[in-house]
């Protein structure tokens, strides 16, 4: 079982980037599927996160209404699509999979998600 990110890049300011995590070895079709990121120096946190059974998407405020995941369930690959970056936004971006939420909860708490990749590192310069 293995998640793939990539995509990540040095951009400018204002500029827009697309992630991609592709799934390999089991469907997560059933499994809330999300995106967390870590900035030097500091812990892990939540992006966002999807519940593709129920439709329940959650943000971190951070990201609310710049970022969008999206998936492509014939290729099995999770989308990060990221307008607006700003320096905040720069960080190693991990997906991740959640194989055990309840149905249509979203949980935000890296310790809930099994299955994770290796990360892709986004730097926006100002």
């Amino acid at each position: 079982v293995q998640l793939q990110a990539s995509g990540g890049g040095l951009v400018q300011a204002g500029d827009s980037l697309r992630l991609s995590c592709a799934a390999s070895g089991r469907t997560f079709s059933r499994d809330v599927m999300g995106w967390f990121r870590q900035a030097p120096g500091k812990e892990r946190e939540f992006v966002v996160a999807r519940s593709w059974s129920s439709g329940n998407t959650q943000y971190a405020d951070s990201v609310k209404g710049r970022f969008t995941i999206s998936r492509d369930s014939a290729k099995n690959t999770v989308y990060l699509q990221m307008n607006g970056l700003n320096s905040d936004d720069t960080a190693v971006y991990y997906c991740a999979a959640d194989s055990k939420a309840p149905f249509g909860i979203v949980r935000r708490s890296p310790q809930d998600y099994g299955y994770w990749g290796k990360g892709t590192l986004v730097t926006v310069s100002s």
